[in-house]
Parts: C-alpha cells; sequence; structure tokens
C-alpha cells in the first residue's frame, strides 16, 4: 500500500496519534470530514493544546497530509478510527460517529488490511457495530481483514506521558488480529499491552475512568462532611499520601469535566442496565456525587456571602479558570458552566477570567475581564475554579475581599477551601 495508516478523526485524539506515526518514520494521512480543520492542518495550523503550530508543520513537511476524500482510506494498510463517542441526553452512547467512520472504512477496505476503533464505547462495540459494517461486502474478518480495539489514552496536557510513552492496549478479534495491531502500534509505541479480545481492550478503558469517577466521588463527598466537621480535607489527604503503599491520593473539586470521567463510566452503567437488567450501583451514585458539586459550590459561595453580610442576589462573583483542567483551553463538560449557572439562579452577576479562553457562553449573562488584578480585588467573591498555572492563588486570595479556592492550592488563612 502507499500510506501505512489512514487516521480517521483528526481530533485531540487522531491528530497527536498521527504525529508519533509521522516522527517514527511512517506514511500518514488523516482523514476528517471538516473541510475547514483539514484545510487549517495542511497549512500547518493546529487546533489541540498538546500540537504547535510548528508540530503540524513540522508532520506535513514530513509527509502527513489531511484529506477529506475517503477514497483514500483504500491507499493505507491500516485504518485507526479516532472519532467522537458522546452521550445522548438519556445517558446511552451516542455511536453515530462511529458507524459513518466504519461505512467509509468499509467502502474503501481491501484485503490484508488492519481496522483499528479507538473511539471509547460500551464492551462489544467493536464485534457487535463494526464487524458486521466492514463485513456486509463479503470479506470476512480474521480472514480477509484485521479487526481490534485499542482504546486512546490521551491526557490533554500532559507533559509527561503522550501517545508514544503511553503503554498501548490493544485487542484483536482473532490472536493474528491483535499482533497484526500490536506490530503496527509497536513501530510508534514504546510498550504494547496485549488482551485477550476486543471486550477486554474495551472494558478496560472503562474500568480506568471508572476507578478514577468513583474516588474523586468519595473525596467530593468527604469534602462535603469535613467542611461540616471543622475538619481540613487537604491535610487529611496530605496526611494519608505518606503512606507508601495501599492509597492513591485524589482530590476534591467544583466538579468533574473533561472527555472522559463524565462519560466513560456511563457507557459501562448504561451496558448493565441494557444488557443485564440493573443498575451499576457505584457508578450511578458516583455520577449523582459529582453531578451535584457545582451545585454544592454555589452554596457555600452563597454563605460566604450571607456570613459577610451581603446577599447573592446582585453580588458581583468572579469565577477564576473556566476550563476542564488546569493549563490547556479545552471547555467540555467543565463544571464551571453549572457552576455559574447556578450562582446566576440564586441573582449573583458573575464574570470570569481565563487566559486560555478567549470567548465562553455558558448559556447566561457573563463578563469576561481581561484587567485579572483590577477584576479580583472589586469583586465581592473569587472563586478559583481551575488553579492554571497564570494564577498565584495566595497573592490574588490577599488582594481579594472574599477567595474560595475549590482545589486546594492556596497556603493561607486568606482563603476560603473546599
Amino acid at each position: 500500500m502507499a500510506v501505512d495508516v489512514v487516521i480517521i478523526g483528526l481530533g485531540y485524539v487522531g491528530l497527536p496519534l498521527a504525529r508519533e506515526a509521522t516522527s517514527a518514520g511512517m506514511s500518514v494521512i488523516g482523514f476528517d470530514v471538516n473541510k475547514a480543520l483539514v484545510e487549517s492542518l495542511n497549512a500547518g495550523r493546529s487546533h489541540v493544546d498538546d500540537l504547535s503550530d510548528d508540530d503540524v508543520t513540522d508532520m506535513v513537511k514530513h509527509g502527513f497530509r489531511a484529506t477529506t476524500d475517503e477514497r483514500e482510506i483504500a491507499t493505507a494498510g491500516a485504518a485507526v478510527i479516532c472519532v467522537p463517542t458522546p452521550l445522548f441526553e438519556e445517558g446511552g452512547p451516542d455511536l453515530n460517529a462511529v458507524q459513518s467512520a466504519t461505512q467509509a472504512v468499509a467502502r474503501n477496505i481491501h484485503p490484508g488490511m488492519l481496522v483499528v476503533l479507538e473511539s471509547t464505547t460500551y464492551p462489544g462495540t467493536t464485534d457487535e457495530l463494526v464487524r458486521p459494517i466492514l463485513e456486509a461486502g463479503g470479506l470476512v474478518a480474521g480472514e480477509d481483514f484485521h479487526l481490534a480495539f485499542s482504546p486512546e489514552r490521551i491526557d490533554p496536557g500532559n507533559k509527561e506521558f503522550g501517545p508514544g510513552n503511553t503503554p498501548k492496549v490493544v485487542g484483536g478479534h482473532t490472536p493474528a488480529c491483535t499482533e497484526a495491531a500490536a506490530a503496527l502500534y509497536g513501530r510508534f509505541v514504546e510498550t504494547v499491552v496485549r488482551t485477550k479480545g476486543t471486550r477486554e481492550a474495551e472494558t478496560a478503558k472503562l474500568l480506568e475512568n471508572t476507578y478514577r469517577h468513583v474516588n474523586i466521588a468519595l473525596v467530593n463527598e468527604m469534602a462535603k462532611f469535613c467542611h461540616r466537621l471543622g475538619i481540613d480535607l487537604w491535610d487529611v489527604i496530605r496526611a494519608a499520601s505518606s503512606k507508601p503503599f495501599g492509597f492513591q491520593a485524589f482530590y476534591p473539586g467544583p466538579g468533574v469535566g473533561g472527555h472522559c470521567i463524565p462519560i466513560d463510566p456511563n457507557y459501562l452503567s448504561h451496558n448493565v442496565r441494557v444488557r443485564l437488567g440493573y443498575p451499576f450501583r457505584f457508578v450511578e451514585l458516583a455520577q449523582e456525587i459529582n453531578a451535584t458539586m457545582p451545585a454544592y459550590v454555589a452554596r457555600r459561595a452563597q454563605n460566604i456571602l450571607n456570613e459577610a453580610g451581603l446577599a447573592t442576589t446582585g453580588a458581583n462573583i468572579l469565577l477564576l479558570g473556566v476550563t476542564y483542567k488546569a493549563n490547556i483551553a479545552d471547555e467540555r463538560e467543565s463544571p464551571a458552566v453549572a457552576l455559574a449557572r447556578d450562582l446566576s439562579s440564586l441573582g449573583a452577576k458573575i464574570s470570569y477570567h481565563d487566559p486560555y479562553v478567549a470567548e465562553w457562553r455558558p448559556d447566561i449573562d457573563v463578563v469576561q475581564v481581561d484587567d485579572l488584578e483590577g477584576a479580583v480585588v472589586s469583586a465581592d467573591l473569587v472563586i478559583l475554579v481551575q488553579s492554571h498555572r497564570e494564577y498565584d492563588a495566595d497573592q490574588l486570595a490577599a488582594k481579594a475581599k472574599r477567595f474560595f479556592d475549590t482545589r486546594g492550592v492556596t497556603t493561607t488563612d486568606d482563603a476560603h477551601r473546599l
């Protein structure tokens, strides 16, 4: 084949993957249905946090090319599907993008091709949804072409671990499919971890994020009662972390956000309900606890103002950091949105500052501020929602009339902490 691999979907998963493969000397093309995005990438412009314009320019220099022409999929020896899998309102996974991408591959599949799904989904998707579409033309998975699942493990903003040095889990439709996928990823990933099959690989990703989801819910619940009991939970976590075995630190916050924690565990709980007929109680309880944290933070803010003799109605509240994670521009599922709405419903006037977000629209009236120090000094209450590196929390807390730290980064008595 003229091309080693085609990456289908050039978002925060697909583009870094394409860069890693290109850097390893592989011939790579990227397919996406977004024409403007394709043109931007071919011009050397990046749209994801982890890659700069220079990175994309370097990819293009070394042969990477983006396209909207699905016929080019047929030129590749392997196709890797990296499209989004959001949730429907009722909580089930929306696999429309996976289905469309798989259909594009099916129209261009050829004997010997390797097809890998990376999009996070419920166990069984590769075998029950992807395989029948690919086999509709007469080719058989495991005989005429290889089929595998390999969960994405991208952590936006992580400077230590990227696609190249994060172990890659792969599970194939057959052992030979597993080996074909392992051979592909082995060309540009340091460690490949094989599973028994596609369902094990699919479930591994869900277990990883369900583990985090449940433990974050645990400390969020503890934050509530520790505050009532006058216990400093952050000090508790610091002390517990001194144990060299049997404990991993998780931290409370104003809610969970991003592409994994609020979404992935729901694939598993939805699958359990639909297939087995009973709830995955740990996941559903964790979801309930984490989803209520913005409202809890809003109530704490209201109490802080009340203690100062101020009403929430008409109060000027400044939110610092509205992305879901520190030091990146990604706003997906950010708890700042729910928090802003809750505070607005209490009558507060909301403004925000975020060095990574030029425009923020949480469906309520908000005011963007550029003068950070002036806004902090004038606000009735400042809430640190995300602890970007640009914020010196202790310094800001000292200047603010009232400062509410939801991330536990302040070290002075000038701030209220979650």
